[in-house]
């Protein structure tokens, strides 16, 4: 018997961006920052450069060829990265604010500074 796959949907909103510099808050890689390469919605997961590094070993697919080993960028899940400020070293969750043209724009709840 074939078990259907369902559609899940996510009812979570990633407020990442990609671009966005983060750090781990908790994992192997706890404490290191990155930027965000890519966001996975369906899963609510993002790749982050530098970060849960991965290995693949790669056999040789004809005579003459030598293998390889790749290294490469897992992803992980969202709530375990959060927005993290240069100027002040310090990582914080975000707000949305709107100034006086109407336009949105995200602010670090700590610091109060600016995400560009």
């Amino acid at each position: 018997m074939r078990s259907s796959l369902k559609k899940t949907k996510v009812n979570t909103k990633i407020k990442l961006k990609k671009g966005d510099l983060v750090q781990v808050i908790s994992g192997s890689d706890k404490t290191k920052t990155g930027e965000i390469i890519a966001i996975i919605h369906r899963t609510s997961k993002v790749v982050v450069k530098g970060i849960n590094l991965k290995v693949k070993h790669k056999k040789p697919q004809q005579e003459g060829e030598t293998g390889e080993i790749i290294k490469f960028e897992a992803p992980i899940h969202s709530s375990n990265v959060m927005l993290f400020s240069e100027q002040n070293n310090i990582a914080s969750r975000s707000s949305v604010i709107i100034n006086d043209k109407g336009q949105k724009n995200r602010k670090l709840k700590k610091t109060g500074e600016l995400i560009k």
